[in-house]
């Protein structure tokens, strides 16, 4: 359980805390090299000091034979003369390892250190208890074979530590001040950063709630931009599902508007005392045919939202054309016996790899089941010169086609007219048929969505009736790229 997790994370705060954290966890490690550096950097006089120191005593060191001697005139006294700060100790020692002058306590060089006459050498050591700073060097003798004399002086480190300490505070205590200071500049450019961010929450609280026009992508930062698309696209999405739904609405108080008076009219018809018993009869029939019509209407206001809304909804799968086209001619056989028309199917068969498309199985059924509905309504027929339909699936495994042709024996549809009838609630004029005018609409929206074309053409071309065509051409490649995509 995470007792100290926030519930909702806030980009400002998230940001400020991963640019002020290293900031300040590094300050400590910035204190830590100031020191060292600064204790480097004071030292360095000092050493030279002491450097010069030595070898103005092994200058007054002679060696003659196997005998060393040493003189320390007063004014070289001055020098090994011990200041407020620190105390200066020093050690002559011949070539026989004898004291010559100064401390006898003085530490000595390291043991396995090697012997190189006139070089001079610093160390860090310790005397009397007091860290101290040693130069040493040793003098070269006249006579071959016999050992260097030995010079050391020696320097407690108070002056050091003073003059680091010194320079620390020259450094860190300006960036005490500073350190601040950059917090309040970060802090600013946050705010400052994060103020499109701000800009653009106004606008978008500032929108009338009917406005789903895009967003301006150029007024933000290119980082936000991706976020201003995806809202951008939201958006668009948005708006054509509310323009579906208002369609819907006005498509459906459109057209039931029509059928529930006629069933309000045969209802008050029925309902006077004068009616007699065939009256009656002929308005319930009257009433159930409207019943029927107005459940048309409704199932086909349906269909046509569901292919408007659910070209992405629906997943794409492998889909057997010809198949799906045979279940429709099965499903619309009782209704066609109905009214005496030959329905049936001609064409490739089921499980032929050429028929297979990439789409939705629902709408696609829904697009031949309408073509067959349509097909079925506008063909005459009579027990005694039947009317024909039929269904029939193509393919062109050269050209990555599927072709879905629907034709029958009905009175064709006039050449001005074959764009106008997939404009929803559009009717031919003159072929007294109880239907919605959906039926078209449907099919161009579902063919649509499955990147078809659709064309009408004449079934019998210059006989009478011509009858009518329709073909719907599916591109099994642009399909399958879609699918992909």
């Amino acid at each position: 359980m995470k007792i100290f997790q926030r519930e909702q994370r806030s980009l400002f705060g998230e940001i400020l805390d991963w640019m002020l954290t290293p900031l300040l966890l590094l300050w400590p490690v910035s204190l830590a090299l100031t020191w060292l550096v600064a204790q480097s950097i004071a030292g360095k006089p000092f050493d030279r000091a002491l450097e010069y120191n030595v070898q103005a005593l092994a200058q007054l060191v002679t060696v003659q034979g196997e005998r060393a001697s040493f003189t320390l005139p007063q004014p070289a006294r001055e020098i090994l003369r011990a200041d407020d700060s620190d105390q200066v100790y020093y050690q002559v020692v011949g070539s026989r390892g004898e004291l010559l002058s100064g401390e006898k306590d003085f530490p000595p060089p390291p043991e396995d250190e090697r012997a190189l006459p006139g070089e001079t050498r610093l160390r860090d050591d310790e005397m009397r208890g007091l860290d101290v700073r040693i130069a040493y060097t040793w003098v070269r003798p006249d006579a071959p074979g016999v050992a260097p004399a030995l010079v050391q002086v020696a320097e407690t480190r108070e002056k050091r530590s003073v003059l680091a300490t010194e320079i620390i505070k020259g450094v860190m205590l300006p960036q005490l001040v500073i350190l601040p200071l950059a917090v309040l500049l970060v802090w600013l450019a946050l705010v400052r950063g994060i103020k499109p961010l701000s800009e653009l929450e106004e606008r978008i609280r500032a929108r009338d709630p009917e406005d789903l026009s895009p967003l301006d992508e150029k007024v933000v930062p290119l980082e936000v931009a991706p976020l201003v698309s995806s809202v951008n696209d939201l958006l668009t999405r948005l708006k054509a599902s509310i323009a579906t739904q208002k369609r819907f609405l006005a498509n459906a108080a459109h057209q039931l508007k029509t059928p529930l008076a006629g069933l309000r009219m045969q209802a008050d018809l029925a309902e006077r005392e004068q009616f007699n018993a065939e009256e009656l009869k002929q308005s319930l029939k009257q009433i159930g045919r409207s019943s029927m019509r107005a459940t048309h209407t409704v199932n086909q206001l349906l269909a046509l939202a569901r292919a408007e809304s659910s070209g992405k909804a629906l997943g794409r799968v492998p889909c057997d054309l010809a198949a799906l086209a045979m279940e429709a001619v099965r499903d619309t056989v009782p209704r066609a016996m109905d009214r005496h028309i030959d329905i049936g199917y001609d064409g490739a068969e089921p499980g032929t790899p050429d028929v297979t498309l990439q789409g939705s199985p629902t709408l696609l059924k829904e697009l031949i089941r309408n073509l067959l509905d349509n097909a079925v309504i506008y063909t005459p027929s009579t027990p005694q010169q039947p009317g024909v339909v039929t269904a029939r699936v193509l393919a062109d495994p050269f050209g990555h086609v599927v072709v879905l042709q629907v034709e029958d024996t009905g009175p064709g549809i006039p050449e001005g007219e074959r764009e106008l009838v997939f404009q929803p609630f559009y009717r031919t004029l003159g072929t007294n048929v109880d239907g919605s005018g959906l039926g078209l609409p449907i099919v161009l929206e579902i063919a649509r969505q499955h990147r078809a074309v659709i064309s009408i053409e004449d079934a019998r071309p210059g006989q009478v009736p011509p009858g009518t065509r329709v073909t719907v051409r599916f591109d099994a490649s642009a399909a399958d790229e879609a699918d992909a995509a």
